[in-house]
């Protein structure tokens, strides 16, 4: 009876032994499933990020050619899209072109020697600010993190500064004072590209607001009103300034070619190649006058 009862037992320890045999090898298995799930999709998505990595640089070539192409007038930013750019890619490749001259250099606030403020660069930022319902201090945090002295414009400005110029529209935001609202509004309109000798803008490429903004130095005021500055626009939509002299007298100012241009020389490319919810990223600023790229960022 004894030995009936311990060989009962055995075959249960022997079941539970198996069972527990059973749902190790069956979790195993689902682990080993799962791994193999990931480690797929994660190769297929590096292998789709590589070959749209390849596409959006060649938006960006596409883009390069065409601004090499160009001829020195330049008025409007330029969209491009191709669906299905290639074989067995049921994608899309976008790109966008603007022209940095067209906007306010940040880093021509403070003259080269990093202690003298540009006052007409100075007023021109500060008259963008108000435009865009901003507070105007934002100059002086700006003209702070660029110059090379310590001596705070306004209550915090040289917190942490760099005390040189700034290399991207990004580094706006780290800027004691300056949020991501104040950087959302600003950054369309703003560039840290062209000469700190002074404030040079494209007049065939400014948007209203920077139109505005321009601080006519010969009569001491900001000479373009919101109409004029669309009258503008549509003129040369039209026809494109051909000289400073042309937009003076279409605009009755007097600004010299210190201030103003009617050339682009300095583009932004933003190349974006998507398939499905995989994308790849591609910005660059090229200056074709020193046939060179400023900046590149992919990611």
């Amino acid at each position: 009876m004894a030995n009936q009862f311990k060989f009962k037992n055995q075959k249960g320890i022997a079941l539970v032994i198996v069972l527990l045999v059973l749902a190790l090898l069956t979790a195993m298995v689902v682990e080993f499933s799962y791994r193999v799930y990931t480690g797929t999709n994660d190769l297929y998505n590096w292998r789709d990020s590589q070959r749209l990595s390849l596409l959006a640089k060649s938006g960006i070539n596409l883009a390069v050619r065409y601004i090499k192409n160009l001829n020195d007038k330049f008025t409007d930013t330029v969209d491009m899209s191709f669906k299905e750019p290639s074989e067995n890619f049921n994608g899309e490749i976008i790109i966008k072109i603007e022209d940095e001259t067209g906007k306010i250099n940040l880093n021509s606030l403070v003259y080269p020697d990093g202690r003298t403020i540009n006052v007409t660069a100075y007023k021109s930022f500060q008259k963008l600010l108000e435009l865009l319902s901003l507070d105007k201090t934002i100059a002086d945090r700006v003209v702070d993190w660029i110059d090379i002295d310590t001596t705070p414009c306004v209550t915090g400005s040289e917190n942490m500064t760099k005390n040189s110029i700034l290399s991207s529209v990004d580094e706006l935001l780290l800027i004691n004072g300056i949020n991501r609202s104040d950087y959302d509004k600003l950054s369309p309109y703003v560039t840290v590209y062209g000469t700190r000798d002074n404030l040079i803008i494209n007049i065939n490429t400014a948007g209203e607001f920077v139109l505005m903004s321009l601080f006519d130095q010969g009569k001491g005021i900001f000479p373009v009103t919101k109409d004029k500055a669309n009258i503008l626009i549509q003129r040369r939509k039209a026809k494109s300034f051909e000289t400073y002299h042309d937009f003076n007298l279409e605009a009755g100012t007097s600004f010299s070619a210190n201030q103003i241009t009617d050339k682009a020389s300095i583009f932004s490319i933003h190349a974006i190649a998507s398939n499905g919810n995989i994308k790849r990223i591609i910005d660059i600023v090229l200056n074709k006058d020193k046939g060179r790229i400023e900046y590149w960022r992919e990611y």
